[in-house]
């Protein structure tokens, strides 16, 4: 194995590792981090089309309609008809969506600063321009190729 696959590797088990370290004590709290994160993402970028969450997570259309579902069943989030495409809606989150997502943020929030709260600022500042970086150049890559 390269250097480089060795850190691909821990990039992704950090990532990983983090994921389900979040997924469980949501889970403990009876809430789900693909809800929250959902949830988030629409209080982040606005309402959205079920096409677009999919695309954003990178999921198939019929896993995002099922996620959309079940926050509309539990009165998360609604959907509205698109004033441009008749047959298209808008996922818009829900007051009650809000104050869900709200009540994760602490755990979330808490569970990012004891992972990176190791590295001192002037750390964090380079692991955040590296990881730009090398986003930047996989961009660039994807888009010449």
């Amino acid at each position: 194995m390269s250097d480089l696959e060795h850190l691909v590797t821990a990039y992704a088990d950090l990532y990983l590792e983090l994921m389900r370290t979040v997924d469980r004590r949501m889970a403990e709290q009876g809430a789900s981090l693909s809800r929250t994160k959902l949830l988030l993402c629409l209080q982040k970028r606005g309402a959205l089309r079920a096409t677009d969450i999919a695309e954003f997570f990178n999921q198939s259309p019929r896993t995002v309609t099922e996620a959309v579902d079940g926050l509309e069943r539990d009165g998360l989030v609604e959907r509205k008809p698109d004033p441009e495409d008749r047959r298209a809606k808008f996922i818009h989150v829900t007051q009650k969506g809000h104050e869900a997502a709200a009540k994760t943020e602490p755990l979330r929030r808490q569970l990012i600063d004891q992972t990176f709260g190791t590295l001192t600022k002037e750390e964090q500042a380079t692991m955040l321009r590296l990881l730009n970086k090398v986003a930047s150049n996989l961009t660039k890559a994807d888009h010449a190729g």
